[in-house]
């Protein structure tokens, strides 16, 4: 398996401490991949929270359940990702998009 070109420079996966996501074999594979990897603390389920709140709207924002080919399903994740970085407000960013509020970020320094 080769690196993956698209992935963005430093890209990462993070997870919980579950045994799927410590196992020997799924870490090299994610090493092969070009990923990083970071793991929640054992018994912290503040780390993963902003995942989790990000999958919560995902699973309710989307059609993820009514597509029945991966082309569907890919399709469905690009729509809903450029929703989400670009039209959707969020409260923790004064009720902007994240591009939006990245994009002022930058203005001001």
């Amino acid at each position: 398996m080769k690196k993956h070109s698209h992935l963005a420079e430093d890209a990462f996966i993070h997870s919980d401490q579950g045994f799927h996501y410590t196992n020997p074999q799924f870490q090299a594979l994610v090493k092969k991949m070009g990923l990083g990897q970071s793991m929640s603390r054992r018994g912290n389920c503040w780390d993963n929270a902003p995942q989790e709140s990000f999958f919560g709207h995902f699973k309710d924002e989307t059609i993820i359940k009514e597509c029945e080919t991966l082309e569907e399903v890919k399709r469905e994740i690009k729509s809903y990702m450029t929703y989400y970085n670009h039209y959707r407000g969020q409260r923790n960013l004064k009720k902007l998009p994240p591009a939006k509020y990245r994009q002022q970020l930058q203005q001001v320094a």
